[in-house]
């Protein structure tokens, strides 16, 4: 490996460099990794589609299927990491705080309230 990548490499994913302390300090870092729209979407898809799942696994008690809900979740939001953003998802650094800012970004687009908050 290069120098040129290994820098590259070692900046792709600033969250690692950072300890955020609160969900609130985190925010505004995971809107800056989300800033295509296409990717927000796959998001927003993925989100929307793994909660239709679980709640057809809690009525059916369908269990099997559980594991299916964290790859239609996961899968959709990393198709845009990996293919559109093209950085890191920040759930490999802030799992939680992750999950969390995925609804709070569906909920601030629903309200109309994202496209401020994005940075430029």
């Amino acid at each position: 490996m290069n120098k040129k990548s290994e820098t590259k490499s070692a900046a792709a994913n600033p969250a690692d460099e950072q300890k955020f302390q609160r969900l609130a300090d985190f925010y505004p870092y995971y809107l800056s990794e989300h800033r295509d729209v296409r990717s927000r979407v796959l998001h927003y898809i993925g989100s929307l589609s793994a909660l239709s799942l679980l709640i057809y696994i809690l009525f059916t008690a369908s269990w099997t299927w559980l594991p299916l809900v964290l790859v239609v979740g996961y899968g959709c939001a990393w198709v845009g990491h990996f293919f559109i953003e093209k950085n890191r998802p920040a759930t490999f650094s802030y799992p939680f705080y992750s999950l969390a800012c995925d609804w709070i970004m569906l909920k601030d687009a629903c309200l109309g309230t994202l496209r401020g908050k994005i940075p430029k």
